[in-house]
């Protein structure tokens, strides 16, 4: 028989076999999205099967291609072809599909699903996250390769739908993808011409083609069920090291459906069972049998799988190689991949041994200062904002296109991409990323950050002019509901520092920690703690600690006042202290940078630090109150923000809010007990 007419049969049988298991995931489950696996099948069986190089023995192999589904509803066509590869995911768990307690949930999770290179659905986060792995590809390769080894030559893949392209988050990544050059970055483009409401021609009538080109990448249109067309377009994407490619693939949502194909009905909700049994007549399947492979489509993915434990044997024989050349860089890199961190990496402790007034942007800057040259793997930068956000590595190279030997990356005003893109240099295992930008901007980016921390992914974010102390840009640059907002965030892990050496211990607790961290920093200078250095480090990294005693530790709870604050109002909380004991009244200031770390601490150490029977308990904080009245408790209040700010300088803005020593001291007073 002829080969070409023999892999053809074959071929076609494992496509249908990969629809089909989509189905009837989609269908056993009476929920999911069965049009995109019907229709963009061909493409991912020729990425998985003819192009990429994986091991599913291996699915953390750190040379392996990466392939992301940014259009995560389509599930269902991932999770077939990682049970058919091979990657662990036995039948029984494609049957419970959607399911709780199933490795096959409705989107695409990270670490919960071998195989999983990034969590998808929320639609142009695959992409742009993407391009951060292409990206941290790029610097891995100038970091490790040189003559004669290469340790890192990979590509990123990803399928697309149209929602991911109307996003502007996919345009603020592409764009910048098309200015590094990521030439490793290959977009295929399920071109179905159909959204949830209708045809796409709703909404979404631009030339994709022309937009791409004007992003700089290389454009290809092709056939997207026509498998070698697939394969020939990405081949030859494969050969351009210039340029990103979209390959816009011409696909039929719910192909092979008599009544749906074509149609928004075929996107998100089951064929049903009749239309069900006639797809799979259609594609020559049993029309009454369900979850079918044949032993001829299991044999052939075997045998097409059966390279990638070759291709990473032959990488490990390298590795070892490199090993042997640049121990220390390699026992780095080791560490950092088991989700550890090395400690000689760490900013010294000594640092800020003589502190002197300063803003905490302008301490977490010095902080950088120390770890640049001393830290290879680390890198990042901000949204246009590196002088404000001190987020630039002093005397680094910068990343431009084609170069990526540097560590300052310009990511430009585009906060919703650097998230993402830092998120995917994050997923590499090996890179130490972290982006700044204002803290108000925050907004921007909460889609990335959530699902960073919903990936467990070790990001900094670094977010600064934390406060209407910021003065003279106003309201909407002030910000006020965004500490909430990101504390609310599972996982995540906010430390709002009060001086230079608190914010050395933040970062300090940031980079060994191997888990998202926001640290909120100031714009104005802040004065210098007066506790033991000691104190402060270790209260910080506890997220709480008493800064300031009451005098007398033996006085009644009853006569006793607690004042907690973070970052900046730490200070005039102190100076509101010095002026209630003048007048006899005991106060306890507690600094408290991080109410995450502090809800760790065991019980004991919190009850000490806030003691349950001090019920007279004021909480701090230019910012909006929500998420401490648990803390304030039945007898305390909140002194926070709950309106927008004002144009004027800083000093005025605390006189104006309330924020003063003399304003604390009063609002403290107002829960004392008459004659207390």
């Amino acid at each position: 028989m002829n080969t070409s007419c023999t892999t053809g049969i074959i071929d076609a049988e494992a496509i249908a076999t990969v629809r089909l298991l989509a189905v009837d995931m989609v269908e056993q489950a009476r929920s999911g999205h069965p049009g995109l696996p019907l229709g963009a099948a061909p493409m991912a069986y020729t990425l998985f099967t003819k192009i990429m190089r994986h091991n599913p023995a291996d699915p953390a192999w750190p040379d392996r291609d990466r392939f992301v589904l940014s259009a995560g509803h389509g599930s269902a066509l991932l999770y077939a072809l990682l049970h058919l590869c091979g990657y662990g995911l036995d039948l029984e768990e494609l049957k419970s599909f959607r399911q709780f307690g199933s490795r096959t949930p409705g989107h695409p999770e990270y670490g919960h699903t071998p195989g999983i290179e990034t969590t998808t659905g929320p639609l142009g986060q695959g992409i742009a996250t993407a391009v951060g792995m292409a990206l941290a590809e790029r610097l891995l390769a100038s970091r490790l390769n040189r003559d004669g080894l290469t340790i890192i030559d990979h590509h990123t893949y990803v399928i697309c739908s149209d929602g991911d392209l109307m996003e502007g988050l996919s345009s603020e990544a592409s764009s910048i993808a098309g200015h590094l050059k990521l030439g490793r970055l290959i977009c295929l483009y399920d071109d179905n011409g159909i959204s949830i409401e209708g045809p796409t021609g709703l909404a979404f009538t631009e030339s994709v083609r022309r937009r791409y080109e004007a992003y700089g990448w290389h454009v290809d249109e092709i056939d997207g069920n026509d498998p070698q067309a697939v394969e020939k377009a990405v081949r030859a994407a494969k050969g351009i090291a210039d340029r990103p490619s979209m390959i816009m693939a011409r696909t039929t949502i719910g192909y092979g459906s008599p009544h749906k194909a074509g149609t928004a009905g075929a996107h998100g909700e089951p064929l049903g069972p009749e239309e069900a049994r006639l797809v799979k007549a259609r594609f020559g399947f049993p029309p009454d049998a369900s979850f079918t492979v044949s032993e001829a489509v299991r044999e052939h993915f075997r045998v097409a799988m059966a390279r990638g434990t070759a291709l990473e044997e032959a990488w490990h024989a390298r590795w070892r190689r490199f090993e042997e050349e640049d121990p220390e860089r390699a026992s780095a890199l080791a560490l950092l991949r088991h989700g550890t961190f090395p400690e000689k990496w760490l900013p010294p402790e000594e640092l800020f041994d003589s502190c002197r007034p300063q803003a905490t942007r302008v301490a977490s800057k010095a902080v950088l200062g120390e770890l640049c040259g001393k830290m290879p793997f680390i890198v990042g930068g901000s949204a246009d904002l590196g002088p404000s956000t001190g987020t630039a590595l002093p005397g680094a190279l910068d990343i431009g296109p084609g170069r990526f030997d540097g560590f300052n990356i310009h990511f430009g005003v585009r906060e919703h991409a650097m998230g993402a893109i830092l998120n995917g240099m994050a997923l590499s295992g090996m890179l130490v990323p972290y982006g700044g930008t204002f803290l108000v901007f925050a907004d921007y980016m909460k889609p990335a950050i959530r699902l960073a921390s919903m990936m467990r992914l070790p990001v900094t974010w670094i977010f600064t002019h934390d406060s209407i102390g910021l003065g003279e840009d106003g309201p909407t640059h002030q910000p006020v509901e965004q500490l909430a907002m990101l504390r609310s965030i599972p996982g995540l892990t906010v430390i709002r520092p009060a001086d230079a050496v608190e914010t050395l211990a933040a970062w300090r607790l940031a980079l060994a920690r191997r888990r998202p961290a926001a640290l909120v920093l100031s714009r104005q200078t802040l004065p210098c703690l007066t506790a033991e250095r000691s104190r402060v480090m270790e209260g910080t990294a506890k997220g709480a600690y008493v800064l300031s005693d009451w005098p007398d530790p033996e006085s009644t709870a009853a006569s006793r006042l607690l004042v907690v604050a973070t970052g900046s109002e730490v200070h005039p909380a102190l100076g509101a202290k010095a002026l209630l004991e003048q007048e006899g009244v005991a106060v306890r200031v507690v600094s408290m940078p991080s109410r995450e770390l502090f809800q760790e601490q065991p019980e004991e150490y919190r009850n000490e630090v806030i003691p349950a029977g001090v019920r007279a308990r004021l909480i701090v904080e230019a910012a909006s109150p929500f998420g401490w009245e648990g803390l304030a408790g039945p007898g305390g209040t909140v002194l926070g923000m709950d309106r927008f700010g004002a144009s004027a300088p800083g000093e005025r803005m605390a006189e104006a809010f309330g924020f003063t020593a003399v304003q604390i001291a009063e609002a403290a007073r107002n829960l004392l007990e008459p004659g207390t």
